[in-house]
């Protein structure tokens, strides 16, 4: 290959490159960035640290920014490590869909987290907790007619809260069901999203527009 053949190869794979990275670099034009307390930050009053977080989002599964992202940026560096948390939390724990989803709700529920709850009771129903189930959890209910890996998640979650423990037969039931590692990322979920409900709480996290709180 002659130099004027390597010269425009060599050019080739520089514009290559280039249109790849231009391909996976997020959008930050509009963040859609929503708090009350916490104004809403722009990419171009993003601290370095700020934008590695905001990218790290962007990148990720939730290629979005709404909930409590506009507060831990606040503090990037925990941030970060908590959008990571939430992350495995969300999507990849030892638990069912279904279940992951039904401990969140009662996460929120507990802590009367209205944008929490709204999202995450449709993501319940859609992964498959019937609405009897949720409209009981919302009114501070046991729900009846819960099939048994949804009775275990229910009372495991619901004792912890409440009472701070749980006994040793809600502790056996959902070791059995789901095994030690299933337990602790249950814990995790229900941690991460306790964390989750208090940052929107402090910061009273807007609804969506015309959406009213479900949870008295």
């Amino acid at each position: 290959m002659n130099r004027a053949a390597l010269a425009l190869f060599a050019c080739a794979c520089i514009v290559l490159v280039a249109t790849m990275i231009h391909a996976q670099a997020p959008d930050t034009s509009n963040l859609g960035l929503v708090g009350d307390r916490f104004k809403p930050l722009t990419w171009d009053q993003m601290t370095a640290e700020q934008k590695t977080m905001t990218t790290n989002l962007l990148t990720g599964p939730r290629r979005g920014l709404g909930g409590p992202f506009n507060v831990l940026l606040r503090s990037p560096e925990m941030g970060d490590l908590v959008q990571k948390l939430g992350e495995y939390a969300r999507f990849r724990p030892d638990l069912p869909a279904k279940l992951r989803e039904l401990a969140i709700i009662i996460t929120a529920r507990n802590w009367t987290a209205q944008f929490e709850w709204n999202a995450h009771r449709r993501a319940a129903e859609q992964a498959g907790l019937a609405v009897p189930i949720i409209e009981a959890i919302a009114n501070r209910k046991t729900p009846t007619g819960m099939q048994p890996d949804e009775a275990i998640v229910y009372n495991f979650s619901t004792e912890l809260l409440e009472s701070r423990k749980v006994s040793d037969p809600t502790f056996k039931a959902a070791v059995d069901r789901f095994g030690e590692k299933g337990v602790v990322d249950l814990i995790g979920v229900m941690g991460y999203y306790q964390m989750v409900s208090m940052l929107l709480n402090v910061d009273r996290y807007p609804l969506a527009n015309g959406v009213q709180p479900e949870l008295k």
